[in-house]
């Protein structure tokens, strides 16, 4: 039996221990059996536990439900995501609320270059249709992911375009893998396994819930570099994707309709208020998001002959060649320097075209 797992799905059962609480705990003990494990006077003390939640975490013994779980991610040969491990979704890493624990099924890579996420209404026009069609169509990109919730409407359209254009999509549900909703997407889910994955952080035997969908909206906007809403009311899922892609620092797009429909109001709304930038073509993303231009690695042998750095700025161009991109909090802790070192030494950086930011607040070297 992987302990391991069995701890980590026992840490998503614990009363009271939300993602919050769980990312602070996995921070500081490393890993999820260490926690179940740890002095119960030493748990209290931690900032945002306290009593009550260090008793529930002590007094934890539904060990067999997570048993059961491991049984059925081994049955349909699920892949489970915790917090540290390298596959998990790491653009998710830098936000406050992480899903604690992932279960993925498919093909598509979760941390690819450009992940894109494409939400609207269920109940689209003929427009709302070959708008998203259109510019996935035109979106030839490589390392590019579609993310999208499989409801109906938009998010199905995007999926589908996605496969006919050659391009891995992903969808994420708000209820386990063991089920399919709505049913009428079990055979383009099953495509998507194929040709990109469907991904939840519900368990197994949780039912597709109204609460659960909030749930699930937040997690396609924080595995995205950006979000695209396409026809959408003033209410609504969509809505609450583009609120929780600003408060991850993620670029929002809304598609503009007509002043007077009402499957557009929320888009103009998003427009009008400064929330989402008007988006009229997959050219317009392609330049906003910087992914027009391929860099060249001579460009990058030019960088590293003749620039003179600092120590400080070495440092951080060493760090970031280790991956793609890179937020701020993250170089501040893997380059032990001080806020304002690494301030400095990235404004020089940028000054000198050596790395560029990115949306989302991430940094990649040119």
């Amino acid at each position: 039996m992987d302990n391991d797992l069995l701890y980590q799905i026992a840490l998503t059962m614990v009363p009271n221990i939300g993602t919050v609480h769980a990312k602070s705990l996995v921070e500081l003990y490393g890993d999820a059996a260490s926690i179940f494990k740890a002095n119960k006077h030493v748990l209290e003390k931690i900032e945002g536990i306290g009593v009550i939640r260090a008793n529930h975490i002590k007094a934890y013994r539904d060990f067999k439900r997570a048993e059961e779980e491991m049984t059925f991610i081994e049955k349909f040969k699920i892949q489970p995501l915790f917090l540290t491990d390298p596959n998990y979704p790491k653009r998710f890493l830098h936000c406050y609320d992480p899903p604690t624990l992932f279960y993925y099924r498919g093909t598509a890579n979760l941390n690819s270059a450009k992940m894109l996420a494409i939400v609207g209404t269920r109940m689209n026009t003929d427009y709302g249709k070959h708008v998203t069609e259109q510019l996935i169509k035109q979106l030839e990109l490589a390392d590019l992911v579609i993310i999208s919730g499989l409801a109906f409407g938009i998010d199905a359209i995007a999926h589908k375009t996605a496969l006919r254009n050659n391009i891995p999509t992903v969808g994420v549900i708000g209820h386990g893998l063991d089920t399919m909703y709505p049913p009428q997407h079990k055979a383009l889910a099953k495509e998507m396994l194929q040709e990109g994955g469907i991904l939840t952080e519900f368990r197994s035997q949780t039912k597709p819930d109204k609460h659960n969908f909030p749930i699930r909206n937040r997690i396609v906007a924080g595995i995205s570099d950006a979000t695209i809403v396409v026809e959408t009311g003033s209410k609504g899922g969509s809505m609450i994707t583009a609120e929780m892609a600003n408060s991850y620092n993620r670029d929002v797009f809304a598609v503009p309709g007509r002043t007077n429909d009402l499957k557009s109001a929320g888009c103009n709304h998003l427009i009008r208020a400064n929330k989402a930038i008007l988006l009229t073509d997959a050219r317009q993303l392609k330049e906003i998001m910087g992914w027009e231009h391929p860099e060249t690695k001579p460009f990058k042998a030019q960088r590293d002959l003749f620039l003179e750095l600092s120590d400080d700025e070495k440092k951080l161009v060493s760090i970031l060649k280790e991956k793609e991109t890179m937020a701020i909090d993250e170089l501040n802790i893997k380059s032990d320097l001080s806020s304002s070192g690494v301030a400095a030494a990235i404004l020089n950086l940028e000054f000198q075209g050596v790395i560029r930011l990115l949306p989302g607040k991430m940094y990649k070297l040119v």
